[in-house]
């Protein structure tokens, strides 16, 4: 594992800017030599320094990998689809890094918002993401499971080109596990559904220390982007 710095920077979207992140990884002189970024982002509440943004992203930096996590403030889906937008513009012409192949990350609404981009920029083969991470996608409010045909569109509707990679709580009351799994059926994707035993939607639980699950998570993460970064 190599070691990364963090740059703090303001990006231009519309007449308002979003604050994000950029976590680099410094060891390599030759700038060239990062050519897969990340962009990760948080749910409805809290900002891009949630725990488990900050653990994943410092891991993935730390194994070569550009990440760039940002805050967007809004309940509003189409809001945070066009903040992630501007992201995403953002990092294509950063000069100083030859980005080749670009993975989104979301947890919760951060997730809806990154599958709603991911749908959308598969019609420009150009553009398309080189594979999707949800961390606990909610796939209903708590209690409203009859919603989750609405919220499963964009992830029904994604190309057989963009990978997934779902992790979710077993105990999540925002993502029944049935309801996800024939979700996936429906995909055309490849997925792969890795659930946190015991695990809500903020991916704690009673009995396991949180820097435990943070493992977990990160090490799935990684694996999965590494190994569809070889094949993209």
């Amino acid at each position: 594992m190599g070691t990364f710095q963090e740059d703090r920077l303001n990006i231009i979207f519309g007449k308002k800017q979003i604050v994000a992140v950029r976590v680099v990884l410094s060891v390599p002189a030759n700038a060239s030599a990062v050519q897969t970024a990340v962009i990760l982002t948080h749910g409805a509440g809290g900002d891009m320094n949630l725990k488990h943004l900050v653990s994943l992203a410092h891991v993935l930096a730390s194994n070569g990998l550009l990440c760039l996590r940002f805050t967007c403030k809004g309940l509003n889906l189409v809001y945070r689809v066009k903040a992630y937008n501007a992201v995403w513009e953002h990092l294509k012409y950063l000069k100083k890094f030859t980005i080749r192949q670009v993975f989104f990350v979301g947890c919760s609404m951060g997730a809806r918002a990154a599958s709603a981009l991911a749908r959308q920029l598969s019609g420009r083969p150009e553009d398309a993401v080189a594979g999707l991470v949800c961390l606990s996608f909610p796939l209903h409010p708590p209690g409203q499971t009859h919603t989750h045909r609405q919220r499963s569109e964009d992830l029904r509707g994604l190309p057989k080109e963009v990978p997934v990679l779902f992790l979710s709580g077993t105990a999540d009351n925002m993502c029944e596990k049935i309801l996800l799994e024939d979700v996936v059926k429906e995909m055309k994707c490849p997925t792969t559904v890795h659930w946190i035993e015991g695990g809500n939607h903020g991916l704690t639980m009673k009995g396991r220390a949180e820097e435990s699950v943070l493992d977990e998570v990160n090490s799935k993460v990684l694996s999965w982007i590494l190994e569809h970064e070889a094949d993209s």
